[in-house]
């Protein structure tokens, strides 16, 4: 079991409590992007099938419009959490860097403030690109990891728009 699945367990009682306001205000920005510019207009659909990586309790998950969700988190216990909240919505325990879905599988996938706590960054975000066709990915504008997650980033997708919001940075890809 790794250190931040055993962090994430340990909290996740008060997890909502501690990022939901946070999450929801990053939620509004990206609809609010996605709404306003013209090259994000079709980025989610309500037609679309959407995968959050790193899914926490479902907050993100629940958010956008899309004809099939689903949630994958290390963290058994915040997974609990995301399915008593989302009873509608299929989540799973599971890792990013081990997707067990098809290739391009996903319409859509978001996977907000997860990627700097990846195990392995690049296998993750190789296997995100794998599952999906457009992507919204943030992570910690504070990471110790940055330089590290923007160049992967920019290596393995084709980045549509770069948004530095008060903690994080946003991504949208294809």
């Amino acid at each position: 079991m790794t250190e931040q699945k055993e962090y994430y367990d340990s909290i996740a009682l008060g997890y909502d409590e501690l990022h939901s306001e946070e999450q929801l205000k990053k939620l509004e920005l990206i609809g609010k992007e996605i709404a306003n510019d013209a090259q994000l207009k079709d980025f989610i659909n309500p037609s679309d099938k959407l995968l959050d990586v790193g899914c926490g309790t479902g907050i993100s998950t629940g958010f956008f419009k899309a004809k099939e969700k689903q949630g994958i988190d290390p963290s058994s216990e915040l997974i609990k959490i995301a399915i008593k909240h989302h009873p509608l919505i299929k989540f799973k325990v599971g890792q990013a860097e081990e997707l067990s879905y098809k290739n391009q599988e996903f319409d859509v996938i978001i996977s907000l403030t997860a990627i700097q706590n990846f195990t392995n960054i690049s296998k993750g975000l190789e296997e995100i690109k794998r599952v999906g066709k457009k992507f919204i990915l943030t992570f910690l504008r504070r990471s110790q990891k940055r330089e590290t997650i923007e160049k992967l980033i920019k290596e393995k997708f084709k980045v549509v728009k770069k948004i530095e919001e008060d903690k994080d940075i946003i991504f949208f890809c294809e």
